[in-house]
């Protein structure tokens, strides 16, 4: 028998951490079979006694070891603890070993201060503790961006790569597993539909190029304007009228389908049309027909050589949101829809890849992505 067999064979036992800005989702799997999962909700009032979100590590992690006991979990029996990745510097994706410069970074903030940057640390300080490795898995930083895809037009700016690469990625392996055959060797158009929109083009394994779903460009969303005119943009922050973290504000939070409707939920606006709102219903179509659009842009980067067009994230629930997309463009490609995000399954995932020797462990930060393009 092969050994990779026998490591297929062999059960591990997972736990995982996801950190949000007010509660901490875990879950403990067996191989890739969920056992146990909750959300940790935390008081605010407690939160805020923290100067900063790192401060909050050994509280969080009080927290996650209280759940795991009164659920009866036995953590010695542990093979290794992974965490949602945080704002690191630019890294290719995979599953990656948290080491001392990963902590580092995470701890100061390398690239901004956010809870997903205590997933790491939450992972090693457990870890650690019981001598099993901590990982975390496909950060929002990981960029695989071409030099192609790098140039914006404008010489100042240099496009970015911030996605949904977690979701994007277990997404992508998981069809690729339906279509028996390796990730690496197929073309996708992968598109996440959440509170942020972003499609990415994935060239067998690697993500050549994406839209920026924070706060740059490509289709609105629920809660993000996306790619406005810049012409027009430029005059409003000079018109006097607002501040800058106030167009901040109405480009991420109040843009999208909360700067024209009043809400970031997408149930109540077809709730809206279903009752005659004209509307909502120009704009939720608008919505999709802007990701549309992107899939096909996306379609360009592959020069038309696509497997499969997968679409995902919680929008991915509405039919008739899908079925305004699809019939947009299933001519590129066969449209597969994932609905939902699994983040703790794909963390789960992508330790349980490394723990079966089917991938290599990374070390951060590696060959770190060199963004500039130019100077």
């Amino acid at each position: 028998m092969e050994v990779g067999t026998l490591q297929e064979e062999k059960e591990f036992r997972i736990l995982v951490i996801n950190p949000g800005s007010t509660s901490t989702k875990i879950g403990v799997f067996d191989n890739e079979r969920s056992i146990f999962e909750k959300t940790i909700r935390h008081d605010t009032e407690i939160l805020q006694k923290y100067q900063s979100i790192i401060e909050q590590y050994e509280f969080r992690k009080q927290t996650i070891l209280d759940a795991l006991d009164e659920e009866g979990i036995n953590i010695s029996k542990l093979s290794a603890v992974c965490g949602r990745g945080g704002l690191l510097r630019p890294i290719e994706g995979g599953t990656y070993r948290v080491n001392e410069q990963m902590l580092e970074d995470l701890r100061k903030g390398y690239a901004g201060q956010h809870a997903s940057n205590l997933g790491g640390i939450l992972a090693h300080e457990i870890a650690s503790a019981l001598n099993i490795p901590a990982f975390i898995v496909d950060p929002v930083v990981v960029d695989e961006l071409e030099p192609i895809a790098r140039i914006s037009g404008f010489s100042l700016i240099e496009r970015r790569s911030i996605f949904h690469a977690l979701n994007q990625k277990a997404v992508a392996r998981r069809v690729a597993k339906q279509l028996g055959k390796k990730y690496e060797e197929l073309n996708l158009i992968v598109t996440h539909m959440g509170g942020g929109i972003t499609v990415g083009a994935h060239k067998q394994g690697r993500v050549v190029d994406v839209n920026n779903g924070l706060d740059g460009e490509g289709p609105f969303s629920p809660e993000r304007a996306g790619t406005v005119p810049a012409g027009d943009l430029v005059s409003l922050c000079f018109s006097g009228e607002y501040y800058r973290d106030e167009i901040m504000k109405m480009l991420v939070g109040q843009g999208g389908l909360v700067g024209y409707l009043g809400t970031n939920d997408a149930v109540k606006v077809e709730k809206m049309i279903e009752e005659g709102d004209q509307k909502a219903k120009l704009v939720y179509s608008a919505m999709a027909y802007q990701v549309a659009k992107e899939i096909g842009a996306a379609s360009a980067v592959l020069a038309g050589k696509v497997d499969a067009i997968i679409l995902t994230g919680g929008l991915a629930y509405g039919k008739e949101f899908v079925k305004e997309i699809a019939d947009r463009v299933k001519w590129i490609a066969d449209v597969i829809v994932h609905p939902g995000e699994n983040e703790l399954q794909a963390l789960a995932e992508g330790a349980l890849r490394v723990l079966r020797g089917e991938e290599e462990e990374k070390e951060y930060p590696g060959n770190s992505v060199k963004t500039k393009v130019m100077q």
